[in-house]
């Protein structure tokens, strides 16, 4: 026997649970790799779809072709040397080379570290962003650039976090990131249903009720947590809410983390930031409550049109948090040297994509567009399909990647799971999987009301014939168990 063991090992690593990329998921790539091999598989599918994870570009999403010439360049300056090659030749566009250059001259070099907070020049094209987006101007210096929001979190939390009696107020449904994290700091998980029959909604009341019984325990509750649009829910926050949500984290002093990753997916409504609505209410009560609220916003590259998941960046803007303690947050990020260069530059293209009138417009409006619908398009027929399934109800998609549906199981169902070993939801994605190659997620990884069972679906998939085998799958498991 070696050193470690399972049992002397870090009890927290132990206990956090991560089911987005839990058995699953393994199970599903051992599948992958049968496939791959060729011969008989004895499967009774030819092709794995992925349905677990948010992760665009594996599910045959195309890069968008702007950032991807940009970044041929950025790796490869030499090509900058044949400009009459690229564009003549290529299909390169004179904005990608202007672009490429104008990042080389503020990066220096991608392959080298760059401030701990980011490259200053992307700083600065992140907070023009936010005040096109908010209306308000936006400091370069309370921006941090991240290797994706994930770590945006992990910084965060960190900070956040002081002692087991730390809590931190966590919608459920949530995105399994989140109580991991909080296991692995041995802080307090503080849940807040959402309202499924609303939407899923967020619910002062029950933010409320979840706050005053967990201080009562004497939790520190310090923040709430925010996924706006919703993960796994994909549930779109009214302006409304949002006040409701600020208004009392002023009362409570709350620090507010609100993750917005999917804020350009959004199907019904538009999406409104926290950081705009917060700015609105100080310039409406000017030297009152809000003015003392701390919000910390994040957003990424791996989501929306972009879908750069694998170049890992992001980044989380603060507003209201003290200098020391920004201080301490800045110390953080310089002990991972950096967020990663090449995922910095597309932070910029993000926030500073082709603008109409320039050569790439055109062709990135045409890429970008197509995404979005093709993300709509099969959406609907996801939804119209569980529709049409027996026991299982699903809200209308509203936005992020996400579809999470309630499944009714028969008690013989529950039985053959309890038997098995497993949860009824994830006795019900395994054999999903077993009989189709979809991966799905169980709700259970997400957290859900006692007496309720879900599954995680995204749509990113291309085509629909994936969406009939769910639907065969679910007609011959509801006969089985009947």
């Amino acid at each position: 026997m070696g050193r470690l063991t399972l049992e002397n090992i870090n009890q927290h690593v132990v206990k956090a649970e991560y089911a987005v990329r839990g058995e699953l998921a393994v199970k599903s790539e051992e599948y992958r790799a049968k496939i791959r091999k060729g011969g008989d598989t004895g499967l009774p599918f030819d092709t794995v779809v992925s349905a677990n994870i948010g992760n665009p570009q594996q599910l045959d999403q195309k890069p968008i072709t702007f950032f991807r010439q940009v970044l041929s360049l950025l790796e490869n300056p030499n090509l900058l040397e044949h400009e009459d090659v690229l564009i003549n030749s290529l299909g390169y566009k004179s904005d990608v080379v202007a672009r490429a250059k104008w990042l080389l001259s503020n990066v220096g070099n991608v392959g080298a570290y760059s401030a701990s907070a980011g490259v200053p020049a992307i700083k600065e094209s992140v907070a023009k962003f936010l005040e096109r987006r908010d209306g308000f101007a936006a400091d370069p210096a309370h921006i941090y650039l991240s290797g994706g929001a994930s770590s945006g979190v992990n910084t965060l939390l960190h900070v956040l976090c002081a002692s087991p009696d730390t809590g931190i107020l966590i919608p459920i449904p949530q995105y399994p990131l989140y109580t991991a994290s909080l296991a692995l700091l041995d802080a307090t998980c503080v849940p807040y249903y959402l309202d499924e029959a609303a939407s899923w909604g967020t619910s002062l009341e029950t933010i409320k009720e979840s706050y005053e019984k967990a201080t009562s325990n004497g939790t520190d509750v310090r923040a709430i947590v925010i996924i706006n649009p919703g993960n796994p829910t994909g549930a779109s926050l009214p302006e409304s809410d949002i006040r409701s949500v600020l208004e009392y984290a002023a009362e409570k002093k709350l620090v507010v983390m609100a993750d917005e990753v999917y804020q350009t997916n959004v199907f019904v409504g538009k999406f409104t930031s926290f950081r705009q609505v917060l700015l609105t209410l100080q310039k409406e009560n000017p030297g009152g409550k809000y003015d003392d609220v701390e919000l910390a916003s994040l957003h990424s590259i791996s989501k929306g049109m972009v879908g750069e998941c694998g170049h890992r960046g992001g980044y989380f803007d603060l507003v209201g948090f003290s200098k020391e303690v920004e201080e301490q947050i800045y110390k953080f990020v310089s002990i991972t040297l950096c967020a990663p260069v090449i995922g910095q530059c597309i932070v910029e293209m993000m926030v500073n994509p082709p603008k109409e009138g320039e050569p790439s417009y055109e062709l990135y409006s045409k890429e970008y567009n197509g995404i979005l619908e093709g993300l709509k398009v099969r959406a609907t027929a996801l939804y119209e399909a569980f529709k049409e399934m027996e026991g299982v109800e699903c809200g209308e998609p509203q936005g992020s990647m996400y579809l999470f549906p309630t499944i009714t199981l028969s008690d013989k169902a529950k039985q053959a799971a309890e038997k098995d070993g497993r949860k009824p939801d994830e006795f019900y994605c395994m054999r999903m999987l077993e009989a189709t190659g979809v991966c799905v997620v169980p709700g259970a990884g997400f957290g859900q009301k006692e007496g309720t069972l879900h599954f995680r679906t995204t749509f990113l998939a291309p085509g629909t014939d994936w969406v009939g085998r769910i639907t065969k799958f679910h007609k011959d498991f509801m006969n089985e168990f009947r």
